[in-house]
């Protein structure tokens, strides 16, 4: 039986062969409309025929086993006009019914090839330039296009904050790898324009062009009317989009050449005025959502058709004829060229290797460099520079004070990465003129500015946004997240953005990043739940994150310094965890001591890399007869639980984990091994909610050959007030469990 890409396809040649011609035939040179010659409009028929001939291929190629992925651009081919106005120096972000566009931008770089390119990515082959057989994405480094892989408009806020980030780059004198004017392309379907990451970003960008920043982005909405199966009802773009101030709507539309006027005007204008556009382009879906999607089983053999006899191929086909851009034995010639350059190329291709080892397919995930890291957390202004930003009072001086809180220390080294890094931005809500909720970045945009120090409209999902951006240009952003349980309002910005992008390009493409987060439990004067998150398993659960939680202020300017420096060597995302209950905590064992105070590691101290902990030892040099393993607050209720239990001839060690991705587990078990009892005090909720299960895991599997336990906070939200302590580690616990296990016999 004859399937509908064999029917449709027999349709274009039939459609083209009888296309009336002009009178005469147009010269090569000669204009159609703007900038579109006759010789452009052949080639731009040729990019739509090239990807729809690709569509073939993926899906002959899916039933000999060979390729692995259908979900097409037919129908949508019109997007070549799109790529054929725009630069190979304006970034590109792509939803994946792209192939017009990117064979028409690979046309204004030559030696691309992007037919090769394609058939490798949708086959999984290990040399895939972008992905290198980890995903079928459109990606190219020299097309300036970052994968995105199966988008549902996630990619619309970083596409907004490419965008910012070029005019910031302008402002500051920050030199990019793309011109001054570029602009951002960001295309996206018509049922992902309803997501709240498309609305997001929409509104990230109208809110900047309100306050100034300038957002020259345009938005590229391939309107096919279908969602899957869910028809998306008349004119909803139009009336959606289509008046709303700081957003100009531009609907293209009608024949080909006129969609190139509209789009030709649409770019020029996104370019001139540095504004975003909404450019909402008229398509059709063909062959269904995929290769596996039955479309005849939720529409009717009418409406499939109706959709077919709009074939973008065949009308522009026939229009070019018309108008004496090629003869219609010329078009027939073009299909039938194209077609079998595009098949023969996959019957090479197909069946290249792939990859084969697990080591090879993670390799992209987490690059990391301790050495080079090392040496550039090292790295320090010039002392008379630095001097001159501090105005002569150095954090670290006998003139200042000489022990900080932990506010104190990440304050002064955010203060020195902004000094030595021009390319550091600092930004997120209330961290510029209020200097933070609890005053962590006060000071910062009075010394630095506007552009480099700046708060954001109260979105996560935009704050998230925007790191991506700028990072993906060459910025080093430090976003932040107000509270912990705030980041998973916009957690797959982490997920499946930001720590994606290095995978899916083979580390090609990175945006670095160092997201600080206020967090954890244990803050007093005001609470709750979304004050007190404590649970941080959807942030281990991310592949590629590191994560960073200090207990102390000396150590957390030293581990800020590391993640700054692993987010610009190996282009790292790193969560820098901070715990807020620690920001201002003085004292260890009694009001006033002042034991949790620490002198400021002044720039040039050794850094705190992932895998090094800190250890505090049994009091008064006893040989420890336990060891608990923690992090944040626990670090300070364990020492505090240690020196009760020393009165109780249980002489503790504790371990400070400091990083919690990736976990310390090496380090434990050496500690494990030498006092054969190991308590685990893990401040976060007991089901996935911190570290325990996997590094009671860790230790377990690597033969530790020690009694293990745990104590963890209950799986609950954290509530108001005293009641807060019924479901929280406490003190009394870490002894209580102390004592059960230095009774214990491994």
């Amino acid at each position: 039986m004859r399937s509908r890409v064999d029917i449709v396809s027999e349709r274009l040649v039939q459609a083209l062969a009888r296309a009336p011609e002009a009178h005469s035939p147009l010269a090569d040179a000669q204009p159609i409309t703007g900038s579109l010659t006759a010789a452009g409009a052949r080639d731009l028929l040729a990019d739509m025929l090239t990807s729809r001939s690709l569509d073939v291929a993926a899906r002959r190629l899916k039933a000999t086993g060979h390729s692995y992925y259908t979900i097409s651009s037919a129908g949508h081919e019109v997007n070549a006009v799109v790529g054929a106005l725009t630069r190979p120096t304006d970034p590109a972000f792509l939803h994946y019914r792209s192939g017009g566009f990117v064979m028409a931008r690979s046309r204004q770089v030559p030696g691309t090839d992007a037919v090769g390119d394609t058939v490798r990515s949708f086959t999984a082959a290990a040399d895939d330039p972008i992905a290198q057989g980890r995903h079928k994405v459109w990606g190219s480094v020299p097309l300036w296009i970052p994968p995105q892989t199966s988008t549902i408009a996630s990619h619309l806020p970083k596409a907004v904050g490419t965008a910012v980030a070029i005019e910031r780059a302008r402002r500051l004198g920050y030199v990019l790898d793309v011109p001054e004017d570029a602009i951002v392309v960001c295309s996206f379907g018509d049922a992902s324009a309803n997501h709240a990451s498309a609305l997001a970003g929409i509104n990230a960008a109208r809110y900047a062009q309100r306050r100034g920043a300038r957002a020259p982005v345009l938005f590229v909405c391939e309107d096919n009317g279908l969602g899957i199966s869910v028809d998306t009802p008349r004119r909803w773009i139009a009336s959606t989009f289509g008046d709303l101030p700081h957003l100009r709507y531009v609907h293209a539309r009608g024949e080909v050449d006129e969609v190139w006027a509209t789009v030709e005007d649409a770019v020029a204008w996104c370019r001139r005025s540095r504004a975003p556009v909404f450019l909402h382009l008229d398509t059709v879906r063909l062959w269904g959502h995929a290769g596996s999607d039955v479309e005849s089983t939720y529409r009717t053999a009418e409406a499939i058709r109706a959709d077919e006899d709009r074939d973008p191929l065949a009308q522009a086909g026939r229009r070019l004829v018309a108008l004496g851009a090629l003869s219609a034995v010329d078009a027939a010639m073009l299909v039938a060229e194209v077609d079998e350059h595009v098949q023969s190329t996959a019957d090479r291709l197909a069946g290249g290797a792939t990859l084969t080892d697990r080591a090879t397919v993670v390799a992209p995930l987490a690059p990391h460099s301790p050495d080079e890291v090392a040496v550039d957390a090292r790295g320090a202004l010039d002392p008379a520079a630095r001097a001159a930003v501090w105005e002569g009072a150095l954090p670290e001086d006998a003139n200042a004070p000489p022990r900080r809180t932990m506010a104190a220390h990440i304050n002064a080294a955010l203060h020195d990465e902004l000094a030595r890094r021009p390319e550091a931005l600092v930004f997120g809500e209330d961290v510029g003129r209020k200097g933070g909720v609890y005053h962590v970045t006060a000071g910062l945009q009075a010394r630095f500015g506007l552009d480099r120090v700046f708060d954001t409209l109260l979105d996560e999902t935009t704050i998230l946004g925007m790191a991506q951006g700028a990072g993906l240009l060459g910025f080093l952003p430090i976003p932040e997240i107000q509270y912990l349980a705030y980041v998973h309002n916009a957690l797959d910005q982490v997920r499946g953005e930001a720590a994606s992008l290095s995978f899916f390009s083979a580390g090609q493409f990175t945006n670095p990043m160092v997201i600080r987060i206020a967090g954890l439990a244990y803050q007093k004067g005001f609470g709750g739940h979304f004050h007190n998150d404590n649970a941080i398993g959807a942030l281990r659960d991310i592949p590629g994150l590191a994560i960073a939680c200090p207990s102390r202020g000396d150590d957390a300017a030293r581990m800020l310094r590391t993640a700054v420096a692993m987010a610009a060597v190996d282009g790292r995302v790193v969560a820098f965890l901070e715990p807020i209950a620690l920001y201002h905590e003085k004292d260890l064992h009694a009001e006033g001591d002042g034991r949790w105070l620490f002198g400021y590691p002044p720039p040039g101290a050794d850094p705190l890399l992932p895998g090094e902990v800190g250890v505090y030892p049994a009091a008064e040099g006893a040989e420890p007869a336990l060891t608990i393993a923690t992090y944040g607050n626990g670090v300070r209720m364990s020492l505090q639980a240690a020196r009760r239990l020393a009165a109780l001839d249980v002489h503790t060690e504790v371990v400070d984990l400091r990083w919690l991705n990736p976990l310390p587990v090496e380090a434990v078990a050496e500690r494990a091994a030498a006092t054969g009892r190991v308590l685990v005090v893990d401040e976060c909720r007991a089901t996935g909610g911190g570290i325990a299960d996997a590094l009671v895991a860790g230790l377990v599997e690597g033969g530790a050959d020690a009694v293990i336990r745990t104590v963890r906070a209950a799986d609950s939200y954290v509530p108001l007030g005293p009641a807060a302590d019924t479901v929280l580690v406490g003190v009394d616990e870490i002894v209580t469990a102390g004592i059960t296990v230095s009774r214990r016999r491994g």
